[in-house]
C-alpha cells in the first residue's frame, strides 16, 4: 500500500473512531443523567426529613468514642445521595444513643434480671409469659437502623456512579469531536496532491 492510500485509510479510520466516541459519549451521558434522576426521584418519594438535631450546631448528645458527623440536614428534605448518606450517618448516632454506644457485635443477645445485656442464655432472665430468655431489644434497633442506613448509603453510591458516567461521557464526546475536527477542518492525515513536475527549461535564445 502506497503512502497516499495508507494516509486515506488512517483518515477514514480516525473519522469512524471519532464518530464512535461521540455516540458512546452521548449514551454514557444519557445513562448517567437518567440514573441520577432515578436516584433523586427514589429518595424524594420516601419524604425523608432530617430531625432538628441532625446538625453539629444543634446536636446535644455526648457518646464516648463516637465521632459526630460534620454534615447538616437538620429540618431538610432529603432529595440527593449526599444528603441521604448524611442522614444515614446521623441515624447511626441516634442508634448508638439508644444502645449506650454499643454496636451490634458488642451487645449481648439477652437481658438479665437487672436489664443488663448478657451473651449467655443461662444468664438471661426468663419471660414469664413465654418461658423463653428475654432478648435484647437494642439489637433489633441496631438491625433496623442498619437496614435503613444501607439503603440510603446505596443511594449515595448510585449517585456517584451516575456522576462518573456523566463525566466519562463528556470526555468521550469531547475527544470524538476533537478527533473529527482535527481530521476534517485541521486537515490531519488528509491526502495531499503531489506537487506539479518542474517545467522544462526554456530553450536558449537564438
Amino acid at each position: 500500500m502506497d503512502d497516499a492510500r495508507m494516509r486515506k485509510a488512517f483518515w477514514i479510520g480516525g473519522l469512524v473512531a471519532g464518530a464512535l466516541l461521540i455516540v458512546l459519549g452521548a449514551i454514557w451521558i444519557w445513562q448517567g443523567a437518567s440514573a441520577r434522576s432515578e436516584v433523586h426521584d427514589t429518595i424524594s418519594r420516601e419524604q425523608i426529613v432530617g430531625t432538628p438535631d441532625m446538625s453539629p450546631a444543634t446536636f446535644e448528645g455526648d457518646i464516648e468514642g463516637v465521632d459526630i458527623p460534620t454534615c447538616d440536614v437538620a429540618d431538610e428534605e432529603i432529595t440527593t445521595g449526599a444528603e441521604a448518606r448524611c442522614f444515614a450517618d446521623w441515624m447511626r448516632v441516634h442508634a448508638l444513643e439508644g444502645t449506650g454506644g454499643k454496636t451490634f457485635a458488642e451487645m449481648g443477645r439477652f437481658l438479665d434480671a437487672e436489664g443488663n445485656d448478657v451473651f449467655n442464655e443461662s444468664e438471661a432472665a426468663t419471660d414469664p409469659k413465654t418461658g423463653q430468655p428475654v432478648t435484647n431489644p437494642a439489637r433489633d434497633l441496631w438491625v433496623t437502623q442498619r437496614a435503613l442506613a444501607t439503603g440510603l448509603e446505596l443511594a449515595f453510591v448510585g449517585e456517584q456512579i451516575s456522576l462518573f458516567s456523566l463525566a466519562t461521557g463528556i470526555v468521550f464526546l469531547v475527544i470524538g469531536i476533537g478527533l473529527i475536527v482535527m481530521l476534517t477542518v485541521g486537515g490531519v492525515l488528509r491526502t495531499r496532491a503531489a506537487p506539479d513536475a518542474a517545467a522544462p527549461p526554456a530553450p536558449p535564445a537564438a
